[in-house]
């Protein structure tokens, strides 16, 4: 059942389709779709943002028959719903024409969070954006792929602030009769599976989102067969408190199975992205055993079918949970393993957390034999966190591996590169974006093209700020202050920095404001000014992030800052988008080594934006030393942020600011402009989830399909 179809009137025969090409998410990476539905009603559908089933509900009839008596808005009406329609065809896909003979089966890639589209806001950052993103390039590719993550009907928060700049968290809107979702189960049966959580059976059902060829199921609680204290398990996304983490991860992991088994799904690969996903493996070690396989023979068979990503490169941000935990949420799992309780603690056993704790990034090593960093960098680090579990190997020889991190580049590059693209490379350069030669093209585009077409871009961006800014002021600012903040008074011909993610500590928005007036000198030079946009959420539970945000929040009101410093309310998809339009230059300035990979970078990147960074995560792969600027690596000091607050203002000052503002008689920044096409190049070539997924396709799902030799399991 699609709830969102209810609400969408009758069409005229001509363009009849429009709801199925708005209830399959391939058309928010789709030029030519968004384009015929912005046609349609272009104020409302930037009132939407950008939300074809919010449009096909509210927009007012007469509109669509306007459009259907458009020979040019059916023709592309045409195109689109054609081009959309044969995506169940796959033999031209890379994988299909790569491994003609795997027909196994499809891979099943469990994830906490996904961020496919702004509209369904189930995901709270990074790791959402990058599992929404692996779903996608599937698609795109045609590797056989189903998503199974938690049906958060509370989404994450939005974002507010009281008067001392403290963040207000706030319910989310969330309503599926408005969202591309179709449910599987009947709300008033008994679900589709049930888990068991506290001795009670707690039954579950699941929403399908279609991702172009890709399916995602939603597992939900809220059942009125359950318990009441059940229902709103699924309610909201990274929850604090651990009994309640441990509850989402049973009907993540063990419910996640059993959702798939019912709905006739079976996975040949098994992939786990991040620990949250790590009672997927004992739970089909415990079917395996239930079937007749003895432990040792399950735990191998479990193996040789999973792969394990982890994305945490400090021990302290992994969950893990206590014995009484365990046994009182998830009950005696062990006895329907065949085993006794220490043995199944085992699987959890971790150096850093003692024989009392149950830790699941332990368990999904021990339960999989592909696990990667993803990262260069991250790798060895993770190489250096769990060795132990080898048996003291040197750090080389411990088979972790690594794949860096990508984007989507259909879903990240704007549409104003990607029309300049079409111009410069030719149609066809889509088609081949594998291909390292397409990129190489890049460095040869004319300047003056660029610079307009980034012109462009930020001014556009800075209209959106203030229409953001107007919307905010009618509806819950009263003061000005709150206005000058958010944005209005920038400037589009000025240097713009951008410094936009979670406002988590390591990550240090702070770090630039750590001697106020040195940054005031900075951004209020008359002859080279310097405005700085910040945007971000912290942690409900994270009380340092949030006071490291009310600082940035209090600055942006300061008059001292002269309307250069703004920051943008609730950070998310859509936001983010238009801020890789507004600024010049992106800051990632994470604690070394602290990011295992980052990718707002890489999105800014495939928009002509170079970034500014440590030397960490990607950017320790990605900095070429011609396209963007790098913080060196402190030596052993006991302040590191002082040295790199240091070197960060001796950049700016005399690398960043001099560059930009360097023009020729033509007022072009020619120095500046070869940065800019240099940091599209490398993260066109090497940092997009195309290349991610081909890398995971050859080196761990094919293998994993075919269950073959070659495990390496620790002791």
């Amino acid at each position: 059942m699609k709830p969102a179809l209810e609400s969408i009137p009758a069409l005229p025969s001509a363009i009849a389709g429009l709801p199925d090409i708005a209830m399959n998410l391939a058309w928010s990476w789709n030029r030519d779709a968004h384009e015929l539905f912005e046609r349609i009603d272009p104020v409302l559908w930037a009132k939407t943002r950008d939300d074809p089933v919010r449009l096909l509900q509210d927009v007012d009839p007469a509109r669509l028959e306007a459009a259907a008596a458009d020979p040019d808005f059916v023709a592309l009406y045409d195109q689109v719903h054609d081009g959309l329609s044969h995506l169940s065809a796959d033999k031209g896909t890379w994988f299909r024409q790569t491994y003609p003979g795997s027909d196994s089966g499809p891979v099943a890639y469990f994830c906490a969070e996904f961020a496919v589209h702004d509209s369904i806001p189930i995901y709270s950052g990074g790791l959402g954006i990058l599992a929404g993103d692996h779903l996608k390039s599937a698609s795109d590719m045609g590797i056989p792929m189903v998503g199974v993550g938690l049906m958060y009907t509370r989404g994450y928060f939005d974002q507010h602030f009281d008067a001392e700049g403290w963040q207000i968290n706030e319910d989310e809107e969330f309503d599926p009769a408005r969202m591309p979702l179709s449910r599987l189960h009947d709300p008033d049966g008994s679900g589709l599976a049930t888990v068991s959580i506290e001795g009670r059976d707690v039954a579950l059902g699941a929403w399908e989102m279609m991702v172009g060829r890709t399916r995602l199921l939603l597992l939900d609680s809220d059942l009125a067969v359950n318990d009441e204290a059940d229902r709103p398990l699924t309610n909201r996304l990274y929850e604090s408190g651990e009994e309640l983490r441990l509850k989402q991860e049973i009907i993540l992991g063990i419910g996640g199975v059993r959702v798939l088994q019912a709905l006739g799904v079976t996975p040949a690969c098994w992939h786990a992205n991040e620990g949250h996903a790590a009672l997927m493996m004992m739970e089909r070690a415990r079917q395996a055993i239930e079937a007749g396989a003895d432990f040792d023979g399950a735990v191998a068979g479990v193996r040789a079918h999973s792969v394990f990503t982890t994305h945490t490169p400090v021990p302290a941000g992994h969950d893990n949970f206590s014995f009484a935990q365990v046994e009182s949420i998830l009950g005696p799992f062990w006895e329907l393993m065949g085993i006794d309780s220490r043995r199944f603690m085992d699987l959890g056993l971790a150096d850093e957390t003692g024989p009392d704790r149950f830790h699941m990034t332990a368990v999904a090593i021990r339960l999989a034999r592909f696990v990667n960093g993803v990262s260069e960098k991250h790798g060895a680090v993770t190489r250096a966190i769990w060795g132990s579990m080898w048996g003291g190997r040197e750090s080389d020889d411990v088979p972790i591996g690594a794949v860096t991190n990508g984007v989507h580049t259909w879903t990240w590059m704007s549409r104003p590169v990607q029309n300049l693209l079409d111009e410069q490379l030719g149609e066809w350069w889509t088609h081949r974006v594998e291909k390292s030669d397409v990129w190489d093209k890049v460095l040869a585009m004319p300047a003056d093209e660029v610079w307009r077409v980034r012109q462009e871009m930020k001014r556009r961006a800075f209209r959106f700020l203030v229409e953001q800014a107007r919307d905010r002021w009618q509806g819950v600012w009263g003061k000005a202050r709150h206005l000058v903040a958010s944005g209005p008074l920038l400037d589009p011909e000025v240097l713009t920095l951008g410094f936009a993610r979670r406002f988590a500590t390591y990550k240090r928005a702070d770090l630039l404001v750590r001697e106020e007036e040195r940054l005031l000198d900075l951004i209020t030079d008359d002859r080279r000014p310097v405005q700085i946009i910040f945007s971000g959420k912290a942690h409900p539970a994270d009380d340092h992030g949030k006071r490291i945000l009310q600082r940035i929040y209090k600055l942006s009101h300061d008059p001292r800052s002269a309307g250069r410093v703004a920051f943008v309310q609730d950070y998310e998809m859509h936001v983010a988008k238009r801020l890789f339009g507004a600024v010049d230059v992106w800051l990632n300035l994470p604690r070394v080594p602290r990011e295992a990979s980052g990718t707002s970078g890489m999105k800014a990147a495939l928009n002509f934006v170079p970034q500014f960074g440590t030397m960490d995560g990607w950017w320790a792969e990605g900095y070429t030393g011609k396209n963007g600027w790098a913080i060196p690596l402190a030596p052993d000091l006991d302040d590191p942020d002082a040295w790199d607050w240091s070197h960060t203002f001796d950049l700016l000052e005399n690398d960043v600011v001099p560059l930009f503002y360097e023009r020729t008689s033509a007022g072009i920044p020619m120095g500046w402009v070869d940065i800019m096409k240099q940091s599209l190049w490398i993260a066109g070539r090497d940092f997009t989830t195309g290349r991610m997924l081909r890398e995971y396709a050859t080196k761990y799902y094919v293998p994993a399909m075919s269950g073959g030799e070659g495990d390496d399991p620790p002791a």
